[in-house]
């Protein structure tokens, strides 16, 4: 049994120096996320600094990508929001019990993935759909944050009383001033800032940790400012209020049967996600530096520090897209620079957290509403709809579901649009007409290609494996092809691209042989894989084929060209 992970036996000492500066900054650098995403999740804010210390040590050991950073993540909060808030008030102890439920039962379920290896299981959503829920469930993240930079309090989560809130409550006070001028810094931190370091010549590396450190100097000045004026006091500025010193102890607690089974489904949708986008995001990770992931440790690193987490914070995690990120732009190595930045992080909880007091809740609204707007991937939308109608279809629904309808609704249908494009792409199968291209024994489309074709016999090439939805597409096209050539005396089904036959489509297959040898046409196959051919060896249409099968299409053409 290995007792230490992969990437530590032996370590590469030469990584040492960029895995210890790595996670440094790092942590410096995810303070002001951490406490944003724990209050989009409706948790008190330090509860993301301590889901960034233990929950990313477990990931570390067991997960399997050499620089991919887990802690709070802006989809997990959000769902977190979304699931619970109907259920219980945010913030409230029945809140946090069901938090912790949450992130207990996904990271149960996904590590059972993972040691069952049913990594495969991430791809069960198409790229279009979770585009599309990203998406989706970014712009629900910018309205969930207005009511922080207007002052209001919503009837409900979603984007309806957001809107009647705001023409309802909503006001501009000195927070919102904050607010919207954090958001305009950080814009323009990610728009222009970069090229305006490169006017001034500074150095690739220098420009990018600059652009890097914005957020944190944002957090920094809005909370001098609140202090230096005085704003929570003299003009009410919602702040984050007291935060509990010290690290709070390990809660082992065993959730009630009443509550697994009112979060079975979140509880399988937050697995389902958080499994998606964390092996994505491992993936594209390890293309980028030429490496392997593993998609069954993957899910064990993350199961793993979803339990770790529902023991030691309460909130579920995933693998962030900026985290890592920045984890890779810092110099990461290996994951001991996520363990370095899980102990840093455990040092600030144990004596710097109620420096955060008061900070501006108007800040960290900016921070999520600046991070949210970059996850809206227009081009995936425009790229899903432009190549598949049926993809950009499924991606606009699963968007506007979620945003619409609320998250469980949105990946609902997102999971019904990809079933529903499935059926309608396998129940319309591709069907030619083909012919030989002269001089060779090549085979085209007639309505391609200039090809020979023999009088009264009709090659057929069927695209598609044969099952009970695409029969009637197949019978239909054979009855326009007879009915185009009235001479027909044989029919060839080319059965190159058909991986199975089930039973309802041998036996109209073997209808359709008995009706047509009733009209003295033979019925051939031709180019039968084998075992598709060892399931109908034996069968009805087998016994009884009026025609020949043919080996290859070619062997066919050559035989009834002389017949």
């Amino acid at each position: 049994m290995r007792l230490l992970p992969h990437w530590a036996s032996p370590y590469p000492r030469q990584h040492l120096g960029s895995d210890v500066l790595a996670g440094v900054i790092v942590t410096i650098l995810v303070i002001p996320q951490s406490l944003a995403y724990a209050l989009l999740a409706g948790l008190p804010p330090q509860i993301g600094l301590y889901v960034s210390i233990f929950p990313v040590i477990a990931y570390a050991l067991f997960g399997s990508s050499m620089v991919q950073a887990v802690g709070p993540v802006a989809i997990t909060s959000i769902m977190t929001y979304s699931m619970l808030a109907p259920i219980a008030a945010p913030g409230s102890p029945e809140y946090l019990v069901l938090a912790a439920t949450l992130a207990l039962g996904s990271g149960l379920l996904l590590l059972a993935c993972g040691l069952l290896r049913l990594g495969f299981l991430a791809q069960l959503l198409s790229r279009p759909v979770i585009a599309g829920f990203i998406s989706g469930s970014a712009v629900l993240i910018v309205f969930s944050q207005l009511k922080y930079l207007f002052g209001m309090t919503p009837a409900g989560s979603d984007a309806w009383h957001v809107i009647s809130a705001l023409f309802t409550q909503g006001r501009i006070d000195a927070g919102t001033l904050i607010g919207l001028t954090a958001i305009a810094v950080l814009a323009f931190s990610r728009l222009g800032l970069t090229g305006l370091l490169g006017k001034i010549g500074l150095k690739p590396a220098s420009t990018a940790m600059i652009v890097r450190l914005v957020p944190l100097f944002v957090v920094l000045a809005g909370t001098a400012a609140v202090i230096g004026w005085n704003l929570d006091h003299r003009h009410g500025v919602a702040v984050v209020g007291s935060i509990v010193e010290g690290l709070p102890g390990l809660n082992l607690f065993l959730p009630a049967f009443a509550e697994l089974k009112l979060l079975a489904l979140p509880i399988l949708l937050m697995a389902l996600i958080g499994m998606v986008q964390n092996i994505s995001m491992a993936q594209a990770l390890a293309i980028r530096r030429r490496e392997r992931i593993d998609a069954n440790a993957e899910l064990v690193g993350l199961g793993s520090a979803n339990v770790v987490s529902a023991f030691y914070g309460g909130m579920p995690v995933g693998g962030g897209v900026s985290r890592s990120a920045v984890n890779v732009a810092a110099g990461a190595q290996t994951p001991l620079a996520s363990i370095i930045s899980a102990l840093a992080m455990l040092a600030i909880v144990a004596g710097a957290a109620p420096l955060f007091a008061r900070l501006p809740l108007a800040v960290l609204a900016a921070s999520i509403i600046v991070a949210a707007i970059s996850m809206i991937d227009l081009r995936a939308l425009r790229q899903a709809w432009d190549y598949d109608r049926a993809d950009g279809i499924a991606a606009l629904g699963t968007a506007s579901g979620v945003f619409l309808l609320g998250l469980e609704a949105g990946i609902g249908l997102g999971i019904l649009f990809s079933l529903a494009t499935l059926v309608y792409r396998t129940s319309t199968p591709h069907i030619a007409v083909i012919g030989r291209i002269p001089h060779s024994e090549h085979f085209r489309n007639v309505e391609r290609y200039e090809v020979e074709t023999i009088p009264g016999v009709i090659f057929l090439r069927i695209d598609e494996s044969l099952f009970f939805g695409n029969l009637d597409a197949v019978e239909s096209r054979l009855a326009g092809e007879l009915e185009k050539a009235g001479d027909t005396r044989d029919v060839v089904l080319i059965m190159s691209a058909v991986n199975r036959v089930d039973t309802t489509a041998m036996e109209v297959l073997s209808d359709l042989n008995r009706e047509l040898a009733g009209r003295h046409i033979r019925l051939h196959l031709a180019e039968v894989k084998g075992p598709v051919q060892d399931r109908l060896t034996g069968t009805p249409l087998w016994n009884e084929l009026s025609g020949q099968v043919f080996l290859s299409v070619n062997d066919g053409y050559e035989a009834l060209s002389h017949d």
